[in-house]
């Protein structure tokens, strides 16, 4: 199997990217799009003293805070308009996708096509606005809290705060919303991927810093950077294992000639659902931690205070919390992405079988029963990935942007960009083609 290396190199034509002008402009408005989320994360909320607020966030960056300021590209430390980043609308797309498995009528919107579709998205838009109001009310409730970070504490401060960060949401919603439909890749996962990113310099300089304060060893950075390796390693590997079924068409005579006979395969991933259980299981655990969190700090119950502080990052109840919605989601939305039934289905229509297994329902479970040790892999895999790297974190406060789940969204949404161009390259290239062979037959 040809590394990814190879593969780029053999896909990626350069003089076709250079004629691509469609390609290009997508490009270029993908990249507008990330620069006008990376401003929106430097515009700070009204009302808000900067070096109170630096502060605060220095003595709490070390927990959970810190892993939300990750996901937000520095948002939260700087308590921008952006502060609540795109976790409200991935927490709304959660609850809806668990709804449509148990409510039959948003079962019904999702095989409606593409109508269905888009009132499941109004449902999330929906669900994104009560979600990001909450937590916007919980931060302006928790900033007013904490000593001397707001300036004029009161509802209006709460008004203003609350609809800021909601309508900061609701515009990244949007933006990445166009990023998927006018330029390269998923615009959720990039605008993630884009926060990570921009934070890597400071979490390198940092982490150099300890180092030359005697806080981490030569020998712990070291082993930190080829941690950092290795785990990139395995991410492009697993990312780019498959099962391939071998699926047989059978031969079929017409008049005198005698079509059919083939054989194809049928590619199934060992992890199915790529980066979507971590950021889910994260966003789950983010959503109630933080809530609790600022109601604990404004006074609230013991039992409330000792709940959030066992659901901490890095305690071991947020590491067994965060293994099983990793577990769950990869389970989950295999489900969700792939249908056997619907599949052996497909397969039967169009005359092909898998060799050794009647078509139909006997198909269908053999899809189920391969399908399902696929992702038993694929989630531990995941797992592996996500905590491993957790624990060193926990252990030796090494920045969160070299945790598993960070790295693995980063090289999955490179690696799925990088994939959808080459598809445009090669249909780009295929229209090139179809053109000149037109202008020929003109010709002739």
């Amino acid at each position: 199997m040809a590394s990814a290396a190879e593969q780029l190199a053999a896909n990626l034509n350069f003089a076709a990217f250079a004629k691509a002008d469609e390609l290009k402009k997508r490009i270029w408005f993908t990249l507008g799009a990330l620069l006008v989320y990376r401003l929106g994360t430097y515009i700070p909320l009204p009302g808000i003293d900067p070096q109170a607020l630096a502060r605060v966030f220095h003595q709490n960056q070390g927990g959970l805070l810190g892993m939300f300021d990750m996901f937000a590209g520095g948002a939260v430390s700087r308590m921008a308009i952006f502060a609540l980043a795109i976790m409200p609308y991935i927490s709304a797309s959660i609850i809806v996708q668990l709804l449509t498995s148990v409510s039959p009528h948003l079962e019904a919107l999702k095989k409606e096509g593409e109508q269905g579709r888009k009132q499941l998205n109004q449902y999330t838009r929906y669900g994104t606005f009560v979600l990001a109001a909450l937590q916007g009310y919980a931060i302006a409730i928790g900033l007013q809290s904490a000593e001397h970070v707001v300036i004029n504490p009161g509802i209006f401060f709460q008004i203003s705060a609350v609809i800021t960060l909601v309508g900061g949401t609701m515009f990244l919603m949007w933006l990445g919303e166009q990023i998927t439909s006018r330029g390269v890749g998923n615009g959720i996962s990039l605008i993630i991927f884009a926060g990570i990113v921009a934070q890597l310099p400071h979490a390198v300089a940092g982490t150099l810093e300890l180092g030359r304060q005697g806080a981490l060893s030569s020998g712990l950075i070291l082993f930190i950077v080829l941690m950092i390796v290795v785990v990139i390693m395995a991410i492009v590997f697993m990312e780019r294992a498959q099962r391939r079924l071998l699926v047989q068409y059978p031969k079929r005579q017409v008049g005198n000639k005698i079509y059919g006979g083939e054989s194809s395969h049928l590619p199934l991933k060992i992890n199915t659902s790529g980066v979507i259980p971590p950021i889910f299981a994260s966003s789950l655990l983010l959503l109630p931690a933080t809530i609790g969190n600022f109601m604990a700090n404004k006074g609230g119950p013991e039992w409330l205070t000792a709940i959030t502080t066992a659901v901490g990052h890095g305690q071991p109840a947020y590491m067994l919390l965060y293994a099983a919605g990793i577990v769950f989601f990869s389970f989950f939305y295999t489900a969700i992405v792939f249908n056997p039934a619907e599949t052996a289905d497909n397969l039967k229509k169009y005359g092909g079988f898998i060799p050794g297994i009647r078509p139909g329902k006997r198909t269908a479970d053999y899809l189920d029963y391969v399908l399902t040790r696929l992702t038993v892999i694929g989630a531990i895999y995941l797992t592996l990935i996500c905590l491993l790297p957790e624990f060193l974190i926990a252990q030796y406060r090494v920045p969160f942007y070299f945790g598993g789940t960070s790295l693995l969204i980063v090289v999955s949404v490179t690696m799925d960009t990088v994939a959808q161009i080459q598809s445009h390259l090669l249909a780009h290239q295929y229209e090139g083609l179809i053109k000149k062979s037109k202008l020929r037959g003109s010709r002739r």
